[in-house]
């Protein structure tokens, strides 16, 4: 396993909460069957999209801002489903609101250097271009259930 596999799994063993900004309700948008995965994965989700302010998503409220997370809530990861030009501010935010949060996690094709370098300078690890649901299957062994080489080879599983 390289040094990236065992940081992203490393990532998900301590990730408890995760805010995810831009994910929908529409149960046909991958945002969903991301967040849903996670969410059955134990995961506590707090969607954030404006759009659907006061829904409820997996037992959660959808909030319409990072701003609107409690302060109290203890929040280990910011996972971005937005297109990459609009993920500075998200980070901002996001520093600026989230005081435990950890990881900044860029969804598959959402790269921001910008806003990469500015959060590793303030001790965050920061994921881009890969999907949280994606990386829990390889590195905790559920891809090779279904018959993909994960290009990891154990005898046992890494829980």
């Amino acid at each position: 396993m390289n040094e990236t596999d065992l940081t992203i799994l490393k990532i998900l063993k301590e990730t408890k909460t995760i805010v995810c900004v831009g994910v929908s309700p529409k149960t046909v948008r991958p945002s969903y069957f991301v967040a849903r995965y996670l969410h059955y994965k134990g995961f506590k989700i707090i969607p954030i999209n404006p759009r659907y302010v006061g829904k409820t998503l997996f037992g959660e409220e959808i909030l319409g801002s990072i701003s609107d997370v409690n302060p109290s809530t203890k929040v280990d990861m910011l996972d971005i489903f937005r297109k990459s030009e609009t993920v500075l501010p998200i980070v901002n935010e996001g520093l600026q609101h989230l005081k435990s949060l950890k990881t900044i996690w860029m969804q598959i094709g959402v790269f921001n250097e910008e806003a990469s370098l500015l959060a590793k300078n303030s001790g965050l690890n920061v994921i881009q271009n890969r999907c949280p649901k994606i990386e829990y299957q390889r590195l905790f062994g559920e891809l090779r259930m279904s018959g993909f080489n994960t290009g990891i080879i154990s005898s046992r599983l890494h829980i």
